[in-house]
């Protein structure tokens, strides 16, 4: 199970035990998006291969409050 913590600088992973951090400026070069339009989805993808998407995308920005 991989474990996603948003906050206004970046995401802590959690990911099959390991801890790691994905700075705002990775994930928006990642994605060719703003931090905040990111989905949750798009950075588990980013993680993972294949994960197992769950309930609606979420936004960063509906997720951190600023």
């Amino acid at each position: 199970m991989t474990t996603l913590s948003f906050s206004e600088d970046g995401v802590d992973v959690v990911y099959e035990g390991t801890e790691f951090r994905l700075e705002r400026d990775l994930v928006e070069d990642a994605t060719q998006k703003n931090y905040f339009d990111v989905t949750d989805h798009e950075v588990l993808r980013m993680v993972e291969d294949d994960p197992q998407l769950s309930g609606e995308a979420r936004q960063i920005s509906d997720i951190v409050e600023r």
